[in-house]
């Protein structure tokens, strides 16, 4: 568990894949918090949760205060997360703007009618920063965060991620991982209003690469 920052509010780390954010990344963190501050139960609260195979950033709580404002901004959709993926095969166009009506079923996510009522609207934007015969690599900004969202929207048209074969990738791909890395989170600290940018020290589609996307 990498430590991207911590301070009396915020506790932000870089997940690994093969792991679930609850229990075990929050109990690594706690165990962590026990050592760094002595408390013996320290606050601590999931803001936003990662699938077990995404690698990337977890933003915590480490106060009820920062734990009602974050949620209030995620709310008002003002948490701006952004993804690099691997999908497969040669993506045609490069950028454009995914919006599908989304059902969550039993441990999975399928497009639906906009028409049902118990579908919900996602949406994401997306950049190709490079691309071959058998993969591209993108940039993600999500504007709504539903449950697989990326996996199953990136698989709706055509372009599973790679290794995800719960949404139809049959290219193989890191063991216990598929291809879908949260990079980068942008956000007002939610005590002292001053504006955080925090990334991954790697991304899983290479070291250089451009941070801000093109619609921004």
């Amino acid at each position: 568990m990498n430590i991207l920052y911590y301070d009396s509010h915020l506790l932000v780390v870089e997940k690994p894949a093969g792991i679930s954010v609850q229990p075990y990344l929050l109990d690594d963190a706690k165990a962590w918090l026990r050592r760094e501050t002595k408390k013996e139960r320290p606050f601590l609260e999931v803001v936003h949760r990662l699938d077990r195979p995404v690698t990337g950033i977890v933003l915590f709580a480490r106060s009820s205060k920062a734990l009602s404002r974050l949620h209030e901004m995620q709310r008002r959709r003002s948490l701006r997360k952004q993804y690099h993926a691997l999908v497969e095969g040669e993506i045609k166009q490069q950028e454009g703007v995914l919006e599908h009506a989304l059902i969550h079923a039993d441990h999975h996510a399928r497009v639906a009618s906009s028409r049902d009522l118990a579908a919900k609207q996602a949406r994401l934007h997306y950049r190709c920063i490079w691309k071959t015969e058998k993969c591209s690599a993108l940039e993600i900004e999500l504007e709504t965060g539903r449950y697989h969202q990326i996996r199953v929207q990136c698989a709706a048209i055509g372009h599973p991620i790679c290794g995800d074969a719960l949404y139809g990738s049959t290219q193989p791909y890191k063991k216990d991982a598929i291809a879908l890395q949260h990079i980068r989170l942008e956000c007002t600290h939610p005590v002292t209003q001053e504006t955080l940018s925090l990334q991954v020290s790697r991304s899983l589609i290479g070291k250089d690469f451009p941070w801000k996307l093109s619609h921004s």
